[in-house]
């Protein structure tokens, strides 16, 4: 068999250079090049493999956990069609990609970690960074990497190399099991030499299957549906993924469904589609949570039925509704003891409008859509234009960007106040563009990720939205957009301090405590005057073309003179904490202290053993 000699290191990026997928007859490569800083641990490795084969892209991160956020970013905005590598030095470099191999398990987005590894022959141990453990000499730091990665291995020996990245591979490129691969890399085995058989560096091409819908299941899904008089589609993620928004469209125009759209579903249609409910869940809108709180079956598509999707179990009140989870993943499908439809959701959802031709909802039923989205919409429109202050409403701020964008220009968030606002406030034209990383509910992730969807596509404007608590989290990455030439529209929403959590500890009783950027004073408590941050100096500081703004003319000036740019920038504006987007018809559950001294805390606690009372365990209902 023909060989060649290279290192472990050489080998693995030249393999990761020659894999490709292909789904539906459209091919395309599946790395994009590899995001991380170098330190001991992979520069002598990984590094000098990256230095000799410059067609395989090194990128400088300026923090690790943001190396992974552009990696999903970047994978999500791609429909999973294509990632990163993610690469660190050993110890801290490693652990600092936990938090960002997390939230892309959690979302089911593909991307490979590569951090850097203790000696694997000991004899220098422990060396620069090495936890060391008295249970054995095979533990490392990067065994932490375990419980939050997809598929998880250690090369030992360069020849391992060979069995492992085939099955790395059939990980990060499944449908149904994909999330963070990590592959932990001894930094002595790196650099060792083997050699290597040559096809292992020949193309490869991974099949996306889409899997098709098993007959009697097809069948009994579509009698519940032929059979419901108020149904409702709750459409996730899984639809954008699959490239099923179109056969959505058709198959709601076909039968008269409302849809409600989940954080990572949302622009699965577009917001004016008259089947479209907009947000559902804790963070939805009057309509798509009336609607599922009446609905007699829940058609469930590519979504994990998280508790701000399902409100905590208390969204679905009919007692005779029933469930028609339509997800690849096997685990989601079986979720509420629903029907489940393992498979693809576009072949799902043609196959369905096959099988349920001629049904359709009742004209009443149509009607209540219909009033619910024009009600909808003129609540949107009054949010839009209050015309708070200053400081300006986060609705106001989230209107002023959503006017300004173009129809296929994407907005970036992540955690905070901010997702609720924009689930229920931004008005997606196009698909994908809505991007929200709230499966984990990541701080720091915005720039980060922003970053990620620019790259996947660069001909679309994309505006990152954040509040000042993710910023000060992680801003590092708008210094690595201005390095790499890709341009970011930034807004920065100055809140003085934790705007989501200290609502919610509002209305858990705790009035706040601890959730302001405030000075200590006598008291012992951080009860002073607000800290004064300037936000747009430090965006500054990182090479940002920066704006700072107060009124709403002022703000809607500033956002719309970003399009004339073509190098990253930022909006700072302080907005009013206290003017909230209102929640409706719907319930989140925070545990509240069963116990206190404190009459606000005994008083939301007797609110919330009366709503408790409303979750339902659906997952036992036959």
């Amino acid at each position: 068999m023909p060989t060649r000699r290279m290192t472990m290191a050489q080998a693995l990026v030249a393999f990761l250079k020659q894999q490709h997928v292909e789904r539906d007859g459209k091919e395309q490569r599946f790395f994009h090049g590899a995001w991380g800083i170098f330190g001991h641990g992979c520069i002598a490795g990984v590094g000098q493999a990256l230095q000799q084969h410059p067609d395989f892209r090194y990128y400088q991160s300026k923090n690790e956990q943001a190396s992974v956020h552009i990696a999903a970013a970047f994978a999500k905005t791609m429909n999973r069609m294509g990632t990163f590598a993610c690469l660190s030095s050993i110890g801290p470099g490693a652990t600092n990609m936990i938090t960002g191999a997390a939230m892309a398990t959690v979302n089911r987005l593909p991307v490979l970690l590569l951090p850097g590894d203790i000696f694997a022959r000991r004899n220098v141990a422990p060396v620069l960074q090495q936890l060391e453990s008295e249970q054995g000499q095979d533990v490392s730091v990067n065994d932490a990497f375990k419980p939050v990665s997809r598929y998880w291995d250690r090369i030992n020996r360069p020849d391992q190399l060979i069995c492992s990245v085939v099955e790395a591979m059939r990980v990060l490129t499944s449908p149904a099991q994909t999330g963070a691969v990590t592959l932990a890399l001894p930094q002595d085995v790196q650099a060792e030499a083997y050699d290597y058989p040559k096809e292992m560096f020949e193309k490869r091409v991974w099949h996306i299957a889409r899997a098709e819908p098993e007959r009697a299941m097809l069948a009994r899904a579509s009698e519940m549906i032929r059979s419901a008089t108020r149904p409702m589609i709750i459409a996730g993620g899984g639809v954008l993924y699959s490239e099923a928004t179109q056969a959505l469209a058709r198959f709601v125009e076909q039968t008269g469904i409302p849809v409600g759209e989940t954080q990572a579903g949302k622009s699965s249609l577009a917001f004016d589609h008259p089947q479209n409910l907009g947000a559902v869940g804790v963070t939805g809108t009057p309509g798509a949570n009336i609607a599922a709180r009446e609905a007699d079956l829940i058609i469930a598509i590519g979504t994990r039925l998280s508790d701000f999707t399902t409100a905590s179990k208390t969204a679905f009140q009919n007692p005779n509704v029933r469930f028609l989870n339509i997800n690849v993943a096997e685990f989601d499908a079986f979720k509420h003891a629903g029907l489940p439809l393992v498979a693809d959701a576009k072949e799902a959802l043609e196959q369905l409008a096959a099988s349920v031709n001629g049904y359709r909802v009742e004209a009443d039923y149509t009607a209540l859509i219909g009033e619910w989205k024009q009600r909808w919409e003129a609540e949107t429109d009054r949010l839009y234009a209050l015309r708070h202050g200053p400081p300006i409403s986060q609705g106001e701020a989230v209107g002023v960007v959503n006017r300004v964008s173009g129809p296929r220009d994407i907005v970036v968030g992540a955690a905070g106040s901010l997702p609720g606002d924009l689930h229920k406030l931004w008005r997606a034209r196009e698909p994908n563009g809505y991007h929200l990383e709230y499966g984990y509910s990541t701080m720091g992730y915005e720039i980060a990720g922003g970053l990620g969807v620019k790259m996947a596509d660069p001909s679309r404007e994309v505006y990152v939205m954040l509040g000042d608590g993710s910023f000060l989290m992680m801003s590092s990455e708008i210094a690595s957009s201005i390095q790499e030439g890709y341009k970011l529209n930034i807004i920065v929403l100055d809140n003085h301090g934790f705007s989501s959590i200290g609502g919610l500890s509002q209305a858990i009783g705790s009035k706040g405590f601890g959730t302001n950027y405030r000075y200590r004073t006598g008291s012992g408590q951080l009860d002073g005057q607000n800290i004064p941050i300037d936000f747009a100096a430090l965006c500054e500081g990182l090479g940002a073309i920066t704006t700072r703004v107060r009124t709403h003319d002022e703000y809607a000036r500033a956002v719309e003179a970003m399009a004339a740019s073509d190098r990253t920038c930022a909006v700072v504006v302080e907005v009013d904490k206290e003017m909230k987007v209102p929640g409706y018809e719907s319930w989140w559950d925070v545990p509240i202290s069963e116990v206190s001294e404190i009459g606000s805390i005994r008083e939301a606690r007797a609110k919330w053993e009366v709503a408790v009372k409303q979750e339902r365990h659906l997952e036992i209902k036959a």
